[in-house]
């Protein structure tokens, strides 16, 4: 159970305590520190709020871990105890990033922020200022403040970035296209269309040299020129952008999908998540909107509107929702079966059954169909 506020572990700064001369800063907004975490006793804040923000943001997950890295003693000064810390602190590092991806992934933007402010202090505390290595921490943090609409900070955030990768020739094509698709994330709020299309064109250009034109990471960029395109009204783009997108992921989930079996029929026991709940969340909402735009586009394609059903009712299922899989599968069917020998067709049926067998799911009757294409 989540602590409340006022149970929070903390206790008052004794400034006679403090070696002569030093002042303790809060964690989160680096003003005047009146308080300290009473577990770890390594950080500080200026009032319970901005401490109830980081535990829930980061702190609760890694309270612990921050006291051999801030603490002062003869073993932190040798060499063994700095490579020993410098090791604990890249591990940190690890944690934070991951912490605000997945509560990005799940738009909870201001959950993020504290994890992206830890991720980005680690990662300048090994590498140093404006290296290329705080890139990734800078655009955690640009993306926090714009899903909370603070698109001046997220300006400063993001120049900082590309300065640091601007001053490093040899940065990798990964780290490219992070800071193009941000930068086209940017530019889409302020409505610079063309300058968001352009950083869009760039991410997708990296993200293929990185990890493959038919990489789900990829896509992404697809699916984010696609709403900027459907801001200029260009619907057969969008169109076509979101069939791309939509082809990437059925066959992703599809090869998720029979490992997932394969597995069962192994050690059921043993079976581990295909997604954590960050990723799903952001899979889910990304397929859902190119289904709703299928099923309102004038053309109807049962085929297209079909693969994404389809797709989704394999998403619902690898995160064990029969509900949601018999809702979506049976939108699947329904389109399917409006195309003659439609190859989808039994696919589709097969998982319908599946969602009965399957041990890791919970029964239920599941949804009634999603809106279904006409002849």
């Amino acid at each position: 159970m989540e602590p409340k506020q006022e149970d929070l572990p903390a206790s008052d700064i004794i400034p006679l305590a403090l070696p002569k001369g030093t002042e303790k800063l809060c964690e989160l907004c680096q003003k005047r520190a009146y308080l300290q975490c009473a577990r770890c006793r390594v950080t500080f804040y200026c009032d319970k709020e901005h401490q109830q923000s980081d535990w829930k943001g980061i702190h609760e997950r890694i309270c612990q871990l921050l006291i051999p890295i801030r603490s002062t003693s003869l073993f932190s000064m040798q060499r063994a105890g700095r490579i020993e810390n410098l090791l604990k602190t890249k591990e940190l590092i690890e944690i934070c990033r991951l912490v605000a991806e997945s509560k990005l992934s799940e738009g909870k933007y201001q959950e993020a922020v504290p994890a992206a402010q830890a991720c980005l202090r680690c990662s300048g505390d090994v590498y140093g200022p404006n290296t290329v290595q705080l890139v990734p921490a800078y655009l955690l943090l640009a993306d926090a403040n714009m899903g909370m609409g603070n698109l001046a900070l997220v300006v400063e955030l993001l120049s900082q970035a590309e300065w640091a990768v601007l001053k490093s020739p040899e940065c990798g094509h990964a780290v490219h296209h992070r800071l193009h698709r941000s930068m086209g994330c940017l530019h889409t709020a302020t409505e610079n269309f063309n300058t968001a299309l352009f950083h869009f064109a760039n991410d997708v250009y990296f993200a293929s040299e990185e990890y493959g034109m038919e990489s789900t990471v990829t896509c992404g960029g697809y699916f984010l020129m696609a709403d900027v395109f459907a801001k200029q009204g260009k619907q057969s783009v969008v169109h076509s952008l979101y069939k791309e997108v939509a082809e990437t992921w059925h066959t992703h989930l599809g090869k998720l999908l029979g490992e997932h079996i394969q597995n069962l029929q192994k050690n059921p026991s043993m079976l581990e998540p295909a997604f954590d709940k960050g990723q799903q969340v952001e899979v889910d909402k990304m397929l859902r909107t190119i289904l709703e735009f299928e099923q309102d586009d004038s053309r109807k394609e049962p085929a297209q509107i079909a693969l994404v059903a389809h797709a989704l009712a394999m998403l619902s299922f690898l995160g064990g929702d029969s509900s949601k899989t018999l809702g979506f599968g049976r939108t699947a069917l329904q389109a399917s079966q409006l195309i003659p020998n439609h190859d989808l067709t039994e696919p589709i049926r097969a998982l319908l059954q599946l969602v009965s067998t399957d041990p890791q799911l919970t029964s239920g009757e599941g949804e009634e169909p999603h809106h279904l294409p006409t002849n």
